[in-house]
């Protein structure tokens, strides 16, 4: 789940739109739905650039162009905003890297290695802006609520990644892939404490990978 590379590519082109229209003519009038992307798109921009702890509704109007009571209408409070940005960071990473595991032909193995190997990465990195955004909000209940739905995300991402070699019925294999996910989640939190270096906690996930799509008895 460390493809950001898509992320990049939005924020800039976000950026080069914002410059291109400011100052010159009437603005582009955006449906509600565009509108919202386009301040999550410009709020990303803001945490890459500054940090997350100028991302305000305030400021997110100004680098957006826009007033103060249309980002107040879409998000309500800073939290609110965060909340939004951190939950769509995480399923564009998800489908992202659902994207670059359906790209060629891999063995269980190879495919085992790669999804292990990215999902600890996105606990190694502390710089991305998933990251940044989750610090901000830090002791948040709204961001223990909403972490239950990440979670459920990544285990819809092990089941579509894993499903093509696997001879599980589709039950049993979302029931380990929930168990699996758990497992990645106390392994990055014990990389984070400095227990393991990441290909220490990599190679330690891939072998969970790779027993628990084991069928009963082998």
């Amino acid at each position: 789940m460390a493809t950001v590379g898509r992320f990049r590519k939005a924020a800039g082109e976000v950026k080069k739109d914002l410059q291109e229209g400011s100052g010159h003519g009437t603005p582009r009038r955006l449906s509600k739905d565009q509108r919202r992307r386009q301040l999550l798109d410009t709020a990303l921009l803001i945490v890459r650039e500054e940090g997350a702890d100028w991302l305000t509704l305030g400021h997110l109007a100004a680098r957006a162009g826009i007033s103060k009571p249309v980002a107040y209408d879409h998000f309500g409070t800073r939290s609110g905003l965060l909340i939004e940005l951190y939950r769509w960071i995480d399923v564009e990473r998800v489908n992202a890297f659902r994207d670059a595991m359906a790209v060629g032909e891999r063995s269980f193995k190879e495919c085992v290695t790669a999804l292990a190997a990215a999902y600890i990465h996105c606990a190694a990195d502390k710089t991305d802006e998933f990251h940044a955004v989750g610090a901000a909000l830090a002791g948040s209940e709204e961001k223990a609520k909403v972490f239950q739905e990440l979670l459920d995300n990544s285990v819809r991402m092990f089941v579509s990644v894993l499903e093509p070699h696997s001879t599980l019925p589709a039950a049993e294999l979302e029931r380990r892939c929930i168990g699996l996910v758990g497992a990645g989640e106390a392994l990055s939190a014990a990389l984070v404490r400095g227990n393991f270096d990441e290909a220490e906690a990599a190679g330690v996930f891939a072998s969970l990978i790779e027993g628990g799509m084991r069928a009963r008895g082998q």
